[in-house]
């Protein structure tokens, strides 16, 4: 992140800039595609979600090694990241994809951008453009169409519930991400994510006891959509790309772009699972979810790239009219350690 005032204004960093970021979002959207066929081979979601967050958080120790200090300068920041962006997102996205499609699960967690809106508005208490506001009703609307409401929530209910749960801890990865970069002992966003994934860990540990599980499931073998392929692959795939190269990449991207474009780029996380999970896991959806999942993306990238209204001469920060929850929610969709998912 030191190093990005000078590569935003060169092509070529522009340009590499642009490519890390849209590997990061297609890296990011196939990680429900990779864990649906290991929880549907009899791993829980939960022990699903433990052997990601643990698996990345073991990759990434040399980052957190490094930043060894951000744990006496910011110890609540970094549980809290713990909690919600890591355990929180990653949990409740995983449950929610064991009984919901895949592509509808993301689209409902990218509710998280306009609830966040709502967290800047009534609970901060700063204004915010109409643009913001049209945004999160749009996703509303999207969302309905998604779940069918017409149809009496055709969509099993628990899986949508899981899935807000997601787009609410989602909210809490914006905040914290944001109140990470500023302060009197601001910390290093790679910091914040390797630790994060580190606390995670422990937590979902505890949670989860993974020495219950069937780990030997991962040395047979699981089908997507029809094919069959050894389960490593797809458990493999899910650590190293949607998690770790993922992560790195969306971190790098943000040094070379400015945080909005990096956050657009981003969105692009829900369509690639979509795609991915229709290809293949056979998950077909409906031209009302197809619509619907289309105003979601709409509605949340309005809501995210609004800025609220003169909150930057309130802020006191220095940051010039942008407010700091939009900046939260920009560096946050672009950094992604989205880990959520």
């Amino acid at each position: 992140m030191h190093r990005s005032t000078a590569s935003p204004t060169l092509p070529s960093g522009r340009t590499l800039g642009l490519s890390l970021a849209l590997v990061s979002a297609i890296a990011f959207g196939g990680s429900g595609t990779a864990a649906k066929p290991l929880i549907e081979a009899g791993l829980s979601p939960l022990h699903v979600v433990w052997l990601r967050v643990t698996g990345a958080a073991v990759a990434l120790l040399p980052v957190a090694y490094r930043h060894r200090d951000a744990v006496l300068r910011r110890p609540g920041l970094l549980l809290g990241f713990g909690l919600l962006a890591v355990a929180g997102v990653q949990a409740c996205y995983f449950a929610a994809i064991s009984r919901i499609p895949v592509g509808v699960a993301l689209l409902i967690e990218y509710l998280g951008p306009p609830l966040l809106i709502g967290y800047v508005k009534f609970v901060q208490r700063k204004p915010i453009t109409r643009g913001a506001a049209i945004g999160a009703g749009v996703a509303v609307a999207g969302l309905a169409c998604v779940v069918e409401v017409w149809n009496g929530l055709s969509f099993d209910a628990l899986g949508v519930l899981f899935a807000l749960g997601a787009a609410f801890c989602q909210v809490g990865y914006f905040v914290l991400a944001d109140a990470g970069r500023h302060g009197d002992r601001p910390v290093d966003p790679l910091a914040v994510s390797a630790f994060g994934l580190l606390v995670g860990a422990v937590l979902l540990t505890a949670l989860t006891r993974p020495w219950q599980a069937d780990w030997s499931k991962l040395g047979g073998s699981v089908v997507m959509n029809g094919h069959t392929l050894p389960a490593f692959l797809p458990a493999v795939w899910m650590v190293l790309i949607a998690t770790v190269l993922a992560y790195l990449t969306g971190v790098i991207s943000v040094g070379y772009l400015s945080p909005p474009i990096a956050g657009v780029v981003a969105n692009l996380e829900a369509v690639v699972a979509t795609v991915t999970a229709w290809v293949l896991l056979g998950e077909h959806l409906g031209l009302p979810q197809i619509a619907g999942g289309l105003l979601v993306l709409t509605g949340a990238f309005a809501a995210q790239a609004s800025k609220p209204a003169e909150a930057g001469a309130d802020s006191g920060t220095g940051s010039g009219t942008d407010s700091g929850a939009d900046a939260a929610g920009a560096d946050a969709a672009g950094a992604r350690d989205r880990v959520t998912g």
